[in-house]
């Protein structure tokens, strides 16, 4: 896959020089509705000789449109290509939602993203809109289109009576339900971080952790403790990972991710790691003392030891 940062407006040598198929949606998270969609896209283009581009954008229209603070993602920008890479998409153009850009008529993007870049089929989700949702919408794009692609539109996907949302993952993976986020997401959600230097009183109950801290415009899961996966220099190792406020110890630390990697004894402060959310053990306890934390950490780490013997 071959990916492009854009800007608009597009330059000539960043218009595809072949028939496409376009695959709109801002996919963030690039869940197993998302997936609907631009696997129908793929087989389209490989059906017709086409070839099959993603049109995404670097940031939520959200935040310019409803000029959202702090706004947080299931998938930063990379993370997001890594998942689409995946899916055999030919090309992915990331483009910078400025406010110029937002500023287009519903018929001008048309004309300028969809047309301009020889779409032959246009595939989206039922509700992908280009503007405001009661003019700019898939039910009005073969009017926008006038017959110069063909519109094929990827109906609602729901998971127990709900639709399959970025913003319902959310919600699972931000109240102690990151195993139910997976099964909607179709893949085990990940944050990336970096090792930085903590408290280090996990050295002294025998559970030593790697104190992991991710950007902010990441989503991530509600304070409890989980059974994770670490990625550390290109190998995945197993963990039990604490997100928390040190509640036993009262350390006015504000929230922190903290690892405890299975046999595992190397110095990765400073190294980029990626954190794998596998399974919600259970909530932060304030414990009377460190003994008892030491006897419920034992516990949590043959809870997941067990884990991962039942899911090998």
């Amino acid at each position: 896959m071959q990916t492009l940062n854009v800007k608009h407006p597009l330059k000539a040598d960043q218009i595809p020089s072949e028939d496409t198929v376009l695959i709109m949606g801002f996919f963030d998270g690039v869940h197993e509705g998302h997936q609907k969609v631009i696997n129908k896209g793929v087989k389209i283009a490989k059906e017709n000789g086409l070839k099959s581009v993603l049109l995404t954008f670097d940031r939520s229209p959200r935040e310019v449109y409803q000029h959202e603070k702090n706004y947080q993602y299931l998938s930063t920008v990379a993370r997001k290509s890594e998942l689409v890479a995946k899916l055999d998409v030919d090309y992915l153009y990331v483009m910078e939602f400025s406010q110029k850009f937002s500023k287009l008529t519903p018929q001008e993007f048309v004309d300028q993203y969809m047309v301009r870049m020889n779409a032959k089929y246009v595939v989206a989700g039922f509700d992908y809109t280009y503007g405001k949702r009661d003019i700019a919408n898939m039910k009005n794009l073969p009017k926008y289109a006038a017959g110069r692609f063909e519109v094929v539109t990827i109906p609602e996907q729901t998971y127990d009576g709900r639709k399959i949302g970025s913003s319902s993952i959310k919600e699972l993976i931000e109240n102690d339900k990151v195993d139910q986020a997976n099964t909607v997401l179709g893949y085990n959600y990940q944050n990336q971080g970096v090792v930085i230097h903590g408290l280090q009183r996990g050295r002294t109950l025998g559970y030593p952790t790697a104190n992991i801290l991710t950007t902010s415009d990441q989503v991530k899961p509600s304070i409890g403790v989980y059974v994770t996966r670490i990625k550390v220099h290109d190998r995945w190792y197993r963990a039990m990972t604490s997100v928390g406020y040190n509640v036993t110890f009262k350390e006015d630390t504000g929230v922190t991710i903290e690892a405890n990697i299975f046999d595992f004894d190397e110095d990765i402060y400073d190294q980029p790691v990626r954190v794998e959310w596998l399974h919600y053990l259970r909530g932060e306890v304030k414990f009377n003392n460190a003994e008892e934390l030491i006897e419920q950490l034992h516990l949590d780490k043959e809870n997941s030891i067990n884990y991962f013997q039942q899911n090998n």
